[in-house]
């Protein structure tokens, strides 16, 4: 038995997706044949430099996703520029630090972005895209979650854990609820992933507060991640609907 991953003719929405993991995700998918909508938030010349490197007439959009009515804008605007869109990948996210000595209002102005961008973005989105896959023969959702839903994460980020563990809720409810009306849903779990974020961290503190944490010799990439999106994708692997699935070089196993 033999395949191969061959996305030609199918639309896909990836947020965030003008650098990063979801760069090297719109870039896989592209190439596999897909026409992507390459999301940006403020970043919108290298979001271009990515839809234009993809080609397939894919192309740049920008909307601020801790606006719940840019997130509808956002999956309307898709739809209307590729007539259909067939896989949504929930891949946007900050992550803001939010120590215990932070102000009330600041701690909870932390928390509220945390929360508006990385899951109720998602869930919008995940909505819009349900109501539209059932009207037209199906589709799929990947969100791109983290190893923090699971385990947690450390005492500045607690909402960049919870903002994240709502995927998991998210994701299971569609796949239950919907998979009989052609909607399925997956999770990817990723740990620290080598992107400017993780390099910053690394610049200041060294690689071995890092390296300790997982059972590899070097870091998860992004080009680590990317297949797996591209297989879930496919339809290759429906029948792991609902699941969860760490990319996260054995730093978290569950």
């Amino acid at each position: 038995m033999s395949f191969e991953i061959d996305l030609a003719g199918k639309n896909i929405l990836v947020t965030g997706a003008g650098r990063g993991i979801g760069k090297t995700i719109a870039l896989l998918l592209g190439s596999c044949g897909a026409r992507v909508a390459v999301h940006y938030g403020l970043s919108e010349d290298p979001a271009r430099e990515v839809a234009e490197q993809i080609g397939n007439n894919s192309f740049a959009i920008g909307a601020d996703l801790a606006s719940a009515d840019a997130c509808l804008t956002l999956f309307d605007s898709a739809v209307n520029r590729m007539g259909r869109v067939e896989v949504l990948v929930n891949n946007a996210g900050v992550a803001l630090s939010a120590p215990l000595d932070a102000s009330d209002d600041d701690w909870i102005k932390a928390w509220d972005d945390q929360m508006a961008v990385n899951a109720r973005s998602a869930g919008v989105l995940s909505f819009k895209a349900v109501k539209h896959f059932v009207s037209n023969g199906g589709g799929r959702i990947i969100h791109i979650s983290s190893r923090a839903a699971f385990r947690g994460d450390t005492g500045d980020f607690w909402a960049y854990a919870a903002s994240k563990a709502a995927m998991l809720g998210l994701n299971g409810t569609i796949a239950r609820a919907y998979g009989k009306q052609g909607v399925k849903s997956f999770v990817i779990a990723p740990g620290w992933t080598l992107t400017e974020m993780a390099q910053a961290f690394i610049d200041q503190h060294g690689e071995e507060p890092v390296l300790s944490e997982i059972a590899l010799t070097k870091l998860t990439r992004p080009e680590d991640i990317a297949p797996m999106v591209a297989l879930l994708a496919s339809g290759l692997a429906d029948h792991a609907t609902g699941t969860s699935i760490d990319i996260n070089a054995g730093s978290y196993v569950h």
